[in-house]
């Protein structure tokens, strides 16, 4: 087969994808993508960049759907030198929503198309509306524009996956039958537990420490409760002496408004909480998953905050790892975690709910073992890589018509 992958970040979701596929000395992998660094063996990577940025006078409801296009455009003039080198796919896998897969349809017509679907935007009752409360009318606006991408790419794909119930149900119900539910697999095997493992990172040794909570962002923000972790952390540094806090991730914004010029949400928090024990506080910047897997096997209580929104796979991670976690209580997070049985759930609006989430799970860690092996036995049972893998991949056959046709595409390959 010839496959074509498209993300703005490489490899994104499609790592074990494009690793299986490339091994199979059979098929051609190319991955179109921004990011100039990392590779996979096997994987042609080619690599685009728009044109310029959308234009300052822009109307600011239409200013993503702008940038969508050029990198719509960008993608689509790679591929016409694709083509001209004699490289037409069979398949196209492409992320939806940011613009690159946009015009793949107009680059190769004939060939199908599988997107994948993380999130659509509403101005009620999702997440831009659960951390302020109701928006006013303009930004309801601003909403439902930057949909507008994500519709041209739902109508025009030939099929699409989405990893979750809940970020799936966010689609419009005309929608919803063409994705298949089939979250990317979180790798068991590598995210395992290992009991009595210590607490040992670059530049930071809490083997001795006698209580350690670890939360873990891909940037600190509102979005993923970055806030309501430090104040709960505050609370927790000045009644419990031996406890220390890791506080692994990037000082940046990835979804969240950006805070003012010249701020970052850490260090608003750190002037907030004057009397933080920085002593005991660490913060130990973005981690290579390695150590990161060290860190969530050593942890004694893990925390995972967000709003409702893209479930992140640092939460089935941690799960997968045995952790005992304290997580937002809300649907996002619900399809995953149960109160009680694999996890524990706090209000995310609440830094005193979610201080006494996990100073209970400290005072009764041996208690908890249950919990930690319902944890992962969750991962093992709906989200293990190793069954989720031959599952994309036959998707994919199917649909690049090289596996014996057998209907139209499941739409429930993997339930949560």
């Amino acid at each position: 087969m010839r496959i074509l992958f498209v993300h703005n970040h490489f490899p994104g979701h499609y790592q074990h994808l494009a690793a299986a596929l490339a091994a199979d000395p059979a098929n051609q992998v190319v991955f179109i993508t921004k990011d100039r660094t990392g590779s996979i063996p096997g994987v042609d990577k080619r690599v685009f960049t728009p044109s310029r940025p959308p234009g300052p006078q822009t109307h600011h409801y239409v200013r993503p759907f702008e940038d969508a296009v050029l990198h719509g455009q960008a993608v689509y003039r790679l591929c016409d030198r694709l083509k001209r080198d004699g490289f037409v796919p069979d398949l196209v896998c492409a992320h939806a929503g940011f613009g690159p897969g946009l015009f793949i349809k107009d680059a190769f017509p004939d060939t199908p198309l599988l997107g994948y679907f993380e999130w659509f935007y509403h101005a009620k009752g999702s997440d831009a509306d659960y951390l302020d409360g109701p928006v006013n009318a303009d930004e309801a606006c601003r909403i439902r524009s930057r949909n507008a991408a994500i519709q041209m790419e739902l109508a025009n794909c030939d099929w699409g996956v989405c990893p979750t119930v809940f970020q799936r149900g966010q689609f419009p119900a005309a929608f919803q039958n063409k994705l298949t539910l089939m979250h990317d697999g979180i790798d068991t095997g590598f995210f395992s537990p290992e009991p009595g493992a210590p607490m040992v990172l670059p530049g930071l040794d809490l083997s001795a420490a006698r209580e350690v909570v670890t939360y873990a962002t891909r940037g600190m923000e509102p979005y993923r409760g970055f806030p309501q972790f430090m104040r709960a952390a505050d609370i927790l540094l000045r009644e419990r002496p031996g406890l220390h806090i890791v506080v692994g991730g990037d000082d940046s914004v990835s979804y969240s408004r950006l805070p003012p010029p010249g701020r970052t949400y850490k260090q608003m928090m750190l002037d907030e909480l004057p009397g933080l024990d920085r002593s005991r506080l660490h913060f130990v910047g973005p981690l290579e998953y390695p150590i990161y897997r060290d860190m969530l096997r050593a942890t004694d209580v893990h925390v995972y905050l967000t709003v409702p929104f893209v479930l992140s796979w640092s939460l089935l991670e941690s799960l997968s790892t045995g952790c005992l976690v304290v997580a937002a209580d809300n649907a996002a997070v619900r399809e995953v975690v149960e109160h009680g049985v694999n996890g524990l759930l706090a209000d995310f609006f609440s830094p005193d709910d979610i201080a006494a989430r996990i100073a209970d799970a400290l005072d009764r860690r041996v208690a908890t073992d249950a919990i930690r092996a319902a944890a992962r036995r969750r991962v093992l049972e709906r989200y293990a890589l190793a069954d989720l893998l031959p599952r994309h991949l036959q998707l994919i056959r199917h649909l690049a018509g090289s596996a014996e046709t057998y209907g139209e595409p499941q739409r429930e390959l993997a339930t949560a």
